[in-house]
């Protein structure tokens, strides 16, 4: 469906109009959950996830079956001051893997049933260097926005956006630095592997980007120091959130495209949960920040929404259990 905006003030006044969960089923749900053929709380926060995600779908005894999984690929002008252990030809090379079923993601997203899309944002036109200009033009941003927005499908009943762009913990640190606050060191963290005289020249890219686009408006802040990825990610989010599909969020990149709503507007990432906690060490610093407890925490640094992708098994496992689980009157066992 077509993005119902053309300009950030519209893209900010449609976060303010998304819906909330659906109160009715959200508390149906509690109600079923209260009866299972359980001990009260035995299958700890998976009673959470499912009752959560029962409210998002407006359906008390929800079923998982068309979980998508939407990947974004972009370059950055900002790895010209050396911020990678690879170049940004690699951006283009990992698409066609995408493109050709041979990454993590592919296999993750076989795994656990959900279709795979891939959008690659210009990727022969990297972003402006954010050292020395903003990243984006806002018609650029907004593009973005409308991409991720248009790339999801309103009957997936799930969402994951992973992402693929050399230089983009870069961005992601910056995004991160400039909404929550805090020194560039505490978010800067060597990405693809950079060495330590690599993480000092980062760090400085970081605090200088910071420091060139001083602003209070999360939106403002994507589009200077952003990336057409991390904008196409919050676009899909707030689409999600738009059709009722409950979100997994990936790692820190992705977290830090999905800071920008919860800054730009209360309760933008209420129908979003943390897929895991990454290797990248200030992704604790996001999730603690945006308050999001992530279902798992494997050490994963791979980006591409593998983890969030993992994830989905636990979310499909939490809403298997409630719908098909019987209660004590179904089952004819005693409640006690």
């Amino acid at each position: 469906m077509q993005a119902p905006f053309t300009t950030l003030s519209e893209f900010r006044e449609t976060l303010a109009k998304a819906p909330e969960s659906d109160a009715a089923a959200f508390q149906e749900a509690q109600e079923r959950n209260s009866q299972l053929t359980k001990p009260p709380g035995a299958l700890g926060r998976l009673e959470d996830l499912a009752i959560w995600y029962a409210g998002w779908r407006g359906n008390p005894q929800p079923q998982i079956n068309a979980p998508q999984v939407v990947i974004f690929a972009g370059n950055h002008g900002v790895c010209a001051q050396g911020v990678s252990a690879f170049p940004p030809e690699v951006t283009m090379q990992m698409v066609a893997n995408f493109e050709h079923g041979g990454a993590a993601i592919n296999q993750l997203s076989k795994a656990f049933g959900a279709t795979m899309n891939v959008h690659a944002l210009s990727l022969e036109t990297p972003t402006a260097d954010f050292t020395q200009t903003p990243a984006m033009t806002e018609a650029e941003v907004v593009s973005a926005l409308q991409i991720g927005w248009e790339a999801v499908d309103p009957a997936s009943d799930l969402l994951v956006t992973g992402e693929m762009g050399i230089g983009n913990t870069t961005s992601a640190a910056a995004v991160s630095a400039a909404i929550i606050g805090g020194d560039a060191a505490d978010w800067t963290g060597r990405g693809t592997g950079v060495d330590d005289a690599g993480l000092t020249r980062k760090t400085e890219v970081v605090a200088k980007g910071i420091a060139l686009h001083a602003s209070r408006d999360p939106l403002e802040i994507l589009r200077c120091l952003g990336g057409r990825e991390l904008a196409a990610m919050a676009g899909a989010i707030a689409a999600a959130r738009h059709y009722r599909i409950p979100v997994i969020l990936d790692g820190f990149i992705c977290c830090a495209a999905a800071a920008t709503l919860a800054k730009a507007a209360d309760g933008a990432l209420d129908h979003a949960v943390a897929g895991h906690q990454s290797a990248e060490a200030a992704h604790a610093r996001l999730l603690n920040a945006l308050g999001k407890e992530p279902l798992l925490s494997l050490g994963l640094r791979l980006g591409e929404g593998s983890g969030a992708a993992l994830a989905i098994g636990v979310l499909k496992g939490a809403v298997a259990c409630h719908s098909g689980m019987l209660t004590f009157a179904e089952a004819g066992v005693s409640a006690g």
